[in-house]
C-alpha cells in the first residue's frame, strides 16, 4: 500500500500536487523535498507538511513524486537517497520511464493540466496516465492514483507523449493566440476584456462536441479570401502573416473533409 507520501519539487505542479495529496483520504503527506528553500518552505506551509532540502533528511516513505521540470527529472532523481524498496515516480508528460532507471520501482504519474502560481486546480476532475515498470506495480499504483482523481488511465511513454503534444495545441497554443490577439486590439486602444466573452463561447462549443473540427466558424472555413486579404493587408509582422496564413489553410483543407 503506498501510505506515506514524498513530493519532490516546489514549483507549480508540486504545489498543486501537495495540496491534492495532503487533502486525501488514506494517505499521509509526510515531506516535502525541494531545493529552492524559499519555495520549498512557502509549498510545504500550504499542504501543512514538513520540509527540507538536504538529502541526508529525505523522509522514508511509501512513494516519492518527483514533480520537476522536464530538464531536470534524470539529475534530481539520481541525487537523491531513495532506499529501493520504495516506489519512485515522476510527473512528466514528455519523459520516458527509462529517466528512473536506477530505481527497480519505476513509475509514471502524469496529470495532464496546466499549473499556473496562484490558482488551485481541482486534481478530482483531471486526468491522471500511468506507467510502471513492472506489472506488479500497478495496482497500488493505481489505488493511489484514485484517491487523488476520477479519471485514471494507462499511458505507455508514446502514448503519453502524444497526449502531451495535443496539450501543447491546445493549451500552450492556445494561449499564445490569445497573446496575439491581444496585441492586434492593443494597436486600436482596445482591452483584453473585448475578447473574453468570445474565449469562452469559443472554448464552451468546443467541449460540447467530440470533434471540434464541425463547430469551426470564420472566413477561413467558408474560404472567403477577400475577407483573408484584408485582414493580411492589417498585418505587418511576417511571421504573423505566417502564421495567419498556415492556420487559415488548415481550416480550410480540415473543413473540406466534414
Amino acid at each position: 500500500m503506498l501510505k506515506r507520501i514524498v513530493i519532490i519539487g516546489s514549483g507549480n505542479l508540486a504545489e498543486q500536487l501537495a495540496l491534492a495529496v495532503a487533502e486525501a483520504d488514506g494517505v499521509e503527506l509526510v515531506q516535502l523535498y525541494a531545493r529552492n528553500a524559499e519555495r520549498g518552505q512557502a509549498v510545504a506551509a500550504l499542504a501543512q507538511t514538513h520540509w527540507t532540502n538536504r538529502p541526508s533528511e529525505l523522509a522514508e516513505a511509501d512513494l516519492y513524486l518527483i514533480a520537476v521540470s522536464d530538464r531536470a527529472v534524470r539529475e534530481v532523481a539520481e541525487g537523491l537517497p531513495i532506499p529501493p524498496e520504495a516506489m519512485v515516480a515522476h510527473t512528466a508528460g514528455s519523459v520516458p520511464l527509462d529517466a528512473l532507471e536506477r530505481y527497480p520501482r519505476r513509475a509514471i504519474l502524469y496529470p495532464f493540466q496546466s499549473f499556473s502560481a496562484g490558482r488551485r486546480v481541482s486534481f478530482r476532475e483531471l486526468y491522471l496516465f500511468l506507467e510502471v515498470a513492472d506489472e506488479a506495480l500497478y495496482p497500488a499504483l493505481e489505488r493511489f492514483a484514485c484517491r487523488l482523481s476520477n479519471h485514471v488511465l494507462r499511458a505507455d511513454s508514446e502514448r503519453r507523449a502524444r497526449i502531451h503534444l495535443a496539450g501543447v495545441f491546445c493549451n500552450n497554443f492556445t494561449n499564445s493566440m490569445y497573446a496575439l490577439a491581444n496585441e492586434v486590439l492593443q494597436a486600436v486602444d482596445l482591452p483584453f476584456d473585448v475578447l473574453k466573452l468570445l474565449i469562452t463561447e469559443t472554448a464552451s462549443k468546443a467541449v460540447s462536441t467530440t470533434d471540434p473540427a464541425t463547430v469551426q466558424t470564420g472566413p477561413a472555413r467558408r474560404g472567403d479570401r477577400p475577407t483573408q486579404e484584408r485582414h493580411l493587408a492589417l498585418i505587418e509582422d511576417q511571421k504573423l502573416k505566417t502564421i495567419y496564413e498556415l492556420i487559415s489553410q488548415t481550416i480550410w483543407e480540415t473543413s473540406k473533409k466534414i
